[in-house]
């Protein structure tokens, strides 16, 4: 039997089907700007005259999700042999669904696409992603109305990406449209509701990441969730705990070899999937996604928060907690370098292993809003006169200041880093690799597969409808690739460079 893992991200959608009596592994993908045009989103997301805003249309998510399926049949990949299917999606975003929406998933036609038959559901045109930081406000009237007791009962603070400070906003400036809404999903959650035609829960893990639900009773929280807008939790799907079926696969998708009724898992997050993807459900090793953005994340033992409020606790798919921390300006900074400095990816890896001296150059990459620490307001800063230096030592300026940022804002977590294993599309930069070794003083390794997302819901699945075991599934599937040893000689330098980071960041250069 096979199992299938779907991962819609930002600026696309993958599939992953493995086999784990073959250890086969088959993947496939697009990318939303170049595959689908018509949407108008070459980075996933739509233009806006506010950078601040950023929002996607979700009709784009139904026709990747279509295409998808549609290219791993022509791929040759046996469809009708997948014993179930699981899936990850960006964290935060938010679909909103009038009271058609269940009929309308309910009797899905094979003759018409997805999007077509249900582009007439949503009370909401345009889904707010995670990249959207536009409801600062909103964040502070949650803050001065809880205080405290958002982090000790959801793991996190008021964010601006945040789930329920979007659903806020919208309330507060769409009250018609907010009254005509029956149901508001996660990604996550939407994507489930298509594939069983009906609506499907929020599991606890990109539940999380909506400023409502207390990961203490597993439940939202009935004063947080009334205060962010009224009668809020009559249109939430319920919470589900990790491994939850969500339903049966809708008859729509025999269009595509697949058989009607097979479980569907309830989805998670990318983060959470990750975490699994990787290996990392166990203690002492972080798990670090360069992509769009860079995460980092690892396993907890016990509920515990950021006292600077930057780090985030989820719950995670195996069960128990992970931490969390986000950096914006990941891959959309390393592109931005790039760009200026006019080179391929393969001169870009070639650069970051140069060195730059030791005079700690260094740099903020905000180009965009950032997340960790929170800028709302794009700011490039150096410690030095950057005219001084050649575009190509830039690259490695770069690298080295998003390594440290990383450690500087990891302090918190309880357990020390004794390894990494790193995913994502950066993964692939060798400099990087070894430049986070260094920082860290801890072993790097890249794993087998960097769709560590949508491989963590593909082992999910294979999990719970599979009874696989998954110690076994991570033997057959997350190895190592290579691992690159930290220099200790460097130890003492990035020690120091830390500092020095630490007081750019406070602005105390």
């Amino acid at each position: 039997m096979l199992y299938l893992g779907i991962d819609s991200s930002t600026q696309g959608i993958k599939g992953i089907v493995i086999d784990p009596e073959k250890g086969n592994i088959t993947e496939t993908a697009l990318n939303f700007g170049k595959d689908l045009p018509q949407y108008h989103s070459p980075e996933g997301y739509l233009e806006q005259p506010d950078p601040l805003i950023k929002q996607a249309d979700p009709c784009m998510w139904l026709d990747g999700l279509d295409l998808l399926l549609q290219r791993l049949q022509k791929a040759g990949v046996p469809m009708d042999k997948i014993a179930g299917v699981s899936g990850s999606a960006q964290q935060h975003g938010s679909v909103y669904l009038n009271s058609g929406a269940k009929t309308s998933l309910a009797n899905l036609n094979p003759e018409q696409s997805l999007s077509e038959q249900l582009k007439h559901i949503f009370s909401r045109k345009y889904s707010p992603i995670w990249m959207d930081r536009s409801t600062e406000k909103e964040c502070a009237e949650l803050k001065e109305k809880f205080g405290t007791l958002l982090q000790k009962c959801t793991g996190s603070p008021a964010i601006e990406r945040f789930t329920g400070p979007q659903i806020r906003k919208f309330a507060k400036e769409e009250p018609e449209n907010y009254r005509k809404t029956e149901k508001i999903h996660l990604v996550s959650s939407f994507l489930c509701s298509v594939l069983t035609g009906k609506h499907a829960p929020v599991d606890f893990g990109d539940g999380a990441g909506m400023n409502m639900l207390d990961l203490n009773t597993h439940e939202y929280h009935p004063d947080i969730t009334e205060f962010t807008a009224p009668g809020l939790k009559e249109k939430l799907p319920p919470a589900a705990g990790p491994g939850t079926a969500a339903g049966g696969l809708s008859p729509y998708f025999e269009k595509y070899g697949m058989r009607q009724g097979i479980p569907v898992i309830v989805w998670s997050g990318d983060n959470p999937c990750s975490l699994v993807g990787t290996g990392c459900t166990g203690s002492g090793v972080t798990g670090i996604s360069l992509g769009t953005s860079d995460t980092v994340f690892s396993s907890m033992q016990e509920f515990q928060t950021d006292p600077d409020g930057h780090g985030h606790i989820i719950g995670k798919p195996t069960g128990g907690f992970m931490s969390l921390l986000c950096f914006s300006n990941g891959s959309l900074a390393r592109e931005q370098i790039k760009n200026k400095c006019g080179i391929s990816w393969e001169e870009f890896d070639s650069l970051s292993r140069k060195s730059t001296g030791k005079n700690y150059p260094l740099m903020l990459p905000y180009f965009y809003p950032e997340t960790t620490p929170l800028r709302l307001t794009p700011e490039v800063k150096y410690n030095f006169d950057p005219a001084s230096v050649s575009p190509e030592k830039m690259v490695r300026i770069l690298l080295e200041s998003q390594a440290l940022t990383m450690r500087l804002h990891t302090g918190w977590l309880p357990e020390k880093i004794r390894g990494i294993r790193l995913t994502g599309g950066a993964s692939a930069c060798k400099g990087f690799r070894q430049i986070i070794a260094d920082v860290f003083q801890a072993d790097v390794e890249t794993i087998l597969v960097s769709n560590s997302a949508g491989l963590g819901a593909a082992l999910i699945v294979a999990n719970v409808v599979g009874k696989y075991p998954f110690n076994q599934l991570f033997e057959q599937f997350c190895g190592t690739v290579e691992t690159t040893k930290p220099n200790p000689a460097m130890k003492e330098y990035y020690d120091t460079a830390l500092i020095e980071y630490k007081k750019l960041e406070n602005h105390q250069m």
